[in-house]
């Protein structure tokens, strides 16, 4: 399994590669998974823990190579 981080990705850009997967055909929970995380903020201390960003889950390497040439 690879994991790829594409920092920063707004929900709907993710769900578009996504849909773009399964459009060539790769399955969801087979092929790949996918995850969003907001950005987490420390209201204590008025800073940002961490920025959006979008994780991605590659079970075949070629697919992660792939997916990283094409879209970061």
């Amino acid at each position: 399994m690879k994991e790829i981080k594409a920092d920063d990705w707004m929900p709907w850009q993710a769900m578009e590669v996504v849909t773009e997967l399964r459009q060539k055909g790769y399955v969801m929970g087979i092929d790949f998974d996918w995850e969003y995380h907001k950005p987490e903020y420390d209201v204590g201390n008025y800073g940002m823990l961490y920025n959006r960003y979008t994780l991605f889950r590659f079970y075949k390497e070629e697919l992660a190579t792939w997916f990283s040439l094409t879209y970061l």
